[in-house]
């Protein structure tokens, strides 16, 4: 696990946090704010996936 995972995962929890409290409260602005910061948190999480990847394959090439 890199930093994009760890930034991915935290990005999806502040969201979901965000996400939950607009809706209790309301307040669409911050609801929206959630669902843009668990966006951000998946594509963290793509990010880290691709270097990961690259990483096997320069693993697998060094062999």
């Amino acid at each position: 696990m890199d930093r994009e995972h760890i930034k991915g995962a935290a990005d999806k929890a502040k969201g979901t946090i965000k996400e939950g409290a607009g809706k209790l409260t309301g307040d669409k602005d911050m609801e929206a704010e959630g669902k843009i910061d668990k966006a951000k948190g998946s594509a963290h999480n793509v990010a880290g996936d691709v270097k990961d990847a690259a990483r096997d394959a320069a693993d697998a090439v060094k062999r």
